[in-house]
């Protein structure tokens, strides 16, 4: 796509677009030996992105950085290369932009927020410009700034944040899934920052000294995602739980649970949950919670909050009974 269009050709034009979080449901590092993981939309957290003509240089306002470009630290570099990666894409880059991004996804909490700012901020300037950007242009420029946030990336976050439902992943592909539901889910964040590197590197390095137990767990978690598949399908939420609840105890068998998601998952349990497990690269981060249906929810969610949980937010999978 070769576009070459001015923002100073025509009216002030504002770009605008937005993008919400995910959650893995199941195959959270699974995935990265090959095996099939499931994310979910989580609605309730959004970026939105806003994007304008700027006279002499590019601007960013931000709650981690307001300022020109130049200036601009490491943790906004994804959204830096977001607003340069899609002006180099449509031939502007003689242009100059401000970009505002207005985001409710917290970081460092496997819940995708440099891929949703990613996937707003390079909508917001094609916007701008007139233009929009295809699924598959917009999910490449994702990806290039999740490779710069991560080293490395799955695609299932890019794919994820601009997804409407369930999305699978497997062999670096990923398709939507059906969904009778509803499925309601509460997603609770300990507070405590997300490793995943660090918590990659755990597994990486037990699966180079005791490479049975670690293809065991990671193809049995696979099994279960393969599982779920077909229980979102069918609208089945107990079982869907339960194959939640035996995820968490494989993913702490891997050595990537901690004390904090632990207390998490104890309470929601407590509190009735139909299923309650880690969510995304562990060792701190956030727990996902099946609830039975939206009050149960709220219930659920008053008492992570009253466990130590920092904050929790609800997610709608599939339409309203």
């Amino acid at each position: 796509m070769t576009n070459h269009h001015t923002l100073h050709s025509s009216p002030a034009r504002t770009g605008r677009s937005s993008t919400h979080g995910k959650a893995i449901l199941l195959g959270e590092h699974a995935v990265l030996y090959g095996a099939p993981a499931i994310a979910l939309p989580v609605t309730d957290l959004v970026v939105r992105a806003e994007a304008t003509a700027a006279h002499d240089e590019h601007h960013l306002t931000s709650t981690v950085h307001t300022g020109p470009f130049d200036t601009a630290p490491a943790a906004v570099l994804p959204t830096v290369t977001a607003v340069l990666a899609t002006l180099r894409h449509l031939g502007a880059t003689d242009e100059r932009i401000h970009v505002s991004v207005d985001s409710t996804v917290p970081t460092a909490r496997g819940l995708g927020s440099s891929a949703a700012v990613a996937g707003a901020v390079s909508a917001a300037v094609a916007d701008a410009l007139g233009l929009s950007l295809s699924t598959e242009e917009r999910f490449a420029l994702v990806q290039e700034c999740e490779r710069i946030a991560h080293g490395t990336a799955s695609g299932l976050d890019a794919r994820a944040v601009v997804a409407d439902g369930p999305v699978w992943i497997e062999g670096g592909i990923t398709t939507p899934l059906p969904v009778a539901g509803p499925f309601v889910f509460v997603v609770a964040d300990t507070g405590v920052p997300g490793h995943t590197r660090e918590a990659v590197a755990r597994v990486r390095e037990r699966h180079d000294r005791d490479p049975r137990t670690v293809e065991d767990l990671v193809g049995r978690i696979g099994m279960l995602a393969l599982g779920a598949r077909d229980l979102l399908a069918a609208g089945d939420a107990a079982r869907l739980g339960t194959a939640m609840d035996s995820a968490h105890e494989m993913l702490g068998a891997l050595g990537v649970s901690s004390p904090e998601l632990d207390n998490l998952v104890i309470a929601a349990r407590g509190a009735g949950a139909l299923g309650a497990k880690l969510t995304g690269g562990g060792r701190g981060g956030c727990v996902l919670v099946l609830a039975s249906d939206t009050d149960h929810a709220e219930r659920i969610a008053g008492t992570l909050l009253g466990a130590g949980a920092a904050d929790t937010w609800t997610t709608l999978i599939g339409a309203p009974a």
